[in-house]
């Protein structure tokens, strides 16, 4: 018999006018704590839980990077996650699609001097196109993911918002979702910490309740970024000047891409002060170093740029708080679109600013969207 609603539980909990038996519900389990303590609270719940985890990777390398998404020992995890729970778990080979997408970019966008985050193109991609299009094939009503964010119905749509916990918000990394997207996605664990998962987790049994968290890029698990490029984009770290912002010449490096705007350490060269990276030139190949207040950047200028407003964004300045990385805090702004992109203006400025990297807006704990940096304008050159 098909379960019923009463007029107490009209929606469900994922906001579903129909009983949890009846939703179903595809889960992307990547074998962490959060995405498995996701499929256990919704298999509580009493949905239709159907988990899905991708290999990116081929099986017999990925299985030995202890601590990368997706690998080998995650994908089993994952299915031993599924085995007690009781839910069906399928295996899907994107390394294609994630090669392509995902790790060839990733180093192209550091032979052009920039600092990409994978992460958010992994999500923009694989996660948020292709397995979204796949759950929608299984016959779901939602994908569900174990991300620290919150989905909010909002005033005849659904917003995007910061997850309840400042220290694992992740809404940061999920600028570029769409809104037809967003329709479609559920984070079951927005509200809650990671000490409340990983109990969760413990309440169910699940072995992976104390498996650490991934530090690095999933598949850089080393950390030797210039390692990985120089291997895919052979001749990549040619050798060029280091050059202070003055036009001194201070010195050489091995390659643009064992560097990052901000960098202090490692640079190799010394002037009785303080150097940092300000800007990379990667057409001649030179580093170029000044002191800390050169960082500071005023205005950064976007490219696709995804705006989750509930007005069109225009030409004219919005008031909003924007991050610049992942880890910062946010500050105060304005954006205004420009052609394809938008421009942002920082009364303060923000330094560590790099090409590459994301630009997220908020009002409040809501996220308006963001674009990827393209061109930044330091507070030096606008004095």
């Amino acid at each position: 018999m098909t379960a019923t609603l009463t007029s107490a539980t009209a929606i469900n909990s994922l906001g579903f006018a129909r009983a949890p038996a009846d939703t179903r519900v595809v889960v992307a389990m990547s074998g962490g704590v959060d995405s498995s303590a996701t499929a256990a609270l919704l298999r509580e719940q009493g949905y239709d839980v159907v988990g899905i985890t991708l290999q990116l990777y081929d099986h017999g390398q990925a299985i030995q990077k202890k601590g990368a998404c997706c690998a080998g020992q995650d994908i089993y995890d994952a299915r031993q996650v599924a085995d007690r729970l009781g839910v069906p778990h399928y295996v899907l080979d994107y390394e294609s699609r994630f090669r392509d997408a995902v790790i060839e970019e990733f180093a192209d966008s550091y032979l052009k001097g920039e600092t990409p985050i994978p992460c958010v193109r992994c999500n923009q991609t694989v996660k948020f196109t292709d397995l979204l299009a796949t759950a929608r094939k299984l016959g779901a009503e939602c994908l569900a993911t174990g991300h620290y964010v919150r989905r909010v119905d909002g005033a005849g749509r659904a917003e995007l918002h910061a997850g309840a916990d400042p220290g694992r918000d992740q809404s940061y990394f999920l600028f570029a979702t769409t809104q037809d997207q967003l329709d479609f996605l559920r984070f079951p664990l927005g509200a809650l910490s990671k000490e409340e998962t990983r109990a969760l987790a413990a309440r169910h049994g699940l072995a992976v309740a104390d498996k650490p968290d991934s530090q690095d890029i999933c598949f850089v698990p080393s950390g030797r970024y210039a390692e990985l490029i120089e291997r895919l984009r052979p001749g990549a770290g040619e050798p060029g000047e280091i050059v202070h912002m003055d036009g001194r010449v201070l010195g050489a490096h091995p390659g643009i891409i064992h560097f990052t705007i901000g960098q202090r350490r490692g640079l190799g060269v010394g002037m009785g002060e303080p150097l940092y990276v300000v800007r990379l030139e990667p057409e001649s190949r030179r580093v170029v170093v000044g002191p800390k207040e050169a960082l500071a950047v005023t205005e950064i200028t976007l490219r696709e740029v995804n705006w989750l407003g509930d007005a069109p964004l225009g030409e004219m300045p919005v008031a909003v708080s924007v991050k610049v990385r992942s880890t910062r805090p946010p500050v105060a702004a304005t954006v205004r679109r420009e052609g394809a992109g938008a421009v942002v203006t920082m009364a303060d400025g923000e330094t560590g600013v790099s090409p590459g990297q994301a630009c997220v807006f908020y009002q409040k704990s809501r996220v308006l969207g963001g674009g990827w940096i393209a061109r930044t304008r330091s507070a030096l050159a606008a004095a």
